[in-house]
């Protein structure tokens, strides 16, 4: 049996895709990521929140393989991922966003969707003309599923800043990825830039794509999660339900800083 979650049914015990078991890393000292062990299941939305400085966006790089941990492992579908090149487990279909972006800016928004297409940096890809198809028809349905078709010519530096978002987003939807990791993707968005981006999570998550997302926004965070995990000062301290996250009086005195 399942349970509906914001008009859609949502299992009581879905599959686990991807978890970290006591994931550290430090800095000079500072414990970035202090032993996160962290579930993200399959065909839901878990928010990661907490402070400033909490470790969120260094548990993506920890992840995704643009830090390596000082301690712990990360699993994906069962198996150990820690060490692989950030590269590989992108092709393994994990894949992410960043606060800046991290467009090619001077290639148009079609090239920026066929970049993540190609499997090899070489000039000649395998598959032949049949491969390549394959992959131009990926990045094209992209940039439509994201309201970019139009701007398939222009370059990413010419967009708009929402349209520079969505970008990001159609880059993951051309990889295939099965889990996204976006990292604030919201922040910035106009009101009828942010109904298109919130519609768009949801129907990849109805098509059974898994989301985790990192956000400050309480309204987004609220009307998007089906899970929330709450990190501060490079720890887990909470997971579970958002009702059950946002109504405790503890966790809401460290999120809005007021720390004892």
């Amino acid at each position: 049996m399942g349970r509906e979650v914001k008009g859609r049914q949502v299992s009581e015990s879905p599959n686990i895709l991807l978890e970290t078991q006591g994931l550290a890393i430090t800095f000079g000292g500072l414990k970035a990521v202090d032993g996160v062990s962290l579930a993200l299941r399959e065909g839901i939305i878990t928010t990661l929140v907490g402070p400033n400085g909490a470790g969120k966006t260094t548990l993506f790089n920890l992840i995704t393989g643009q830090l390596e941990p000082d301690a712990g492992d990360v699993s994906w579908l069962g198996r150990s991922i820690k060490g692989q090149p950030h590269w590989k487990i992108a092709q393994a279909g994990i894949g992410r966003t960043f606060q800046d972006l991290k467009l090619f800016n001077q290639m148009t928004v079609l090239e920026n969707a066929l970049t993540v297409t190609e499997r090899r940096s070489w000039l000649w890809q395998s598959g032949g003309r049949a491969a390549a198809a394959e992959r131009l028809a990926r990045a094209e349905s992209a940039l439509e599923q994201v309201g970019l078709a139009d701007h398939r010519h222009t370059r990413a530096i010419d967009l708009a800043y929402a349209e520079r978002k969505f970008l990001s987003i159609a880059r993951i939807l051309s990889a295939g990825a099965r889990l996204w990791l976006l990292d604030e993707p919201a922040s910035g968005l106009d009101p009828r830039s942010y109904e298109r981006f919130i519609k768009l999570l949801r129907d990849q998550v109805g098509r059974g794509i898994t989301i985790c997302i990192i956000e400050h926004n309480l309204d987004i965070v609220k009307g998007i999660s089906d899970r929330i995990a709450f990190l501060d000062q490079g720890r887990l301290l909470a997971e579970g339900d958002p009702q059950s996250i946002l109504s405790d009086p503890a966790l809401a005195s460290i999120y809005f800083g007021e720390r004892a």
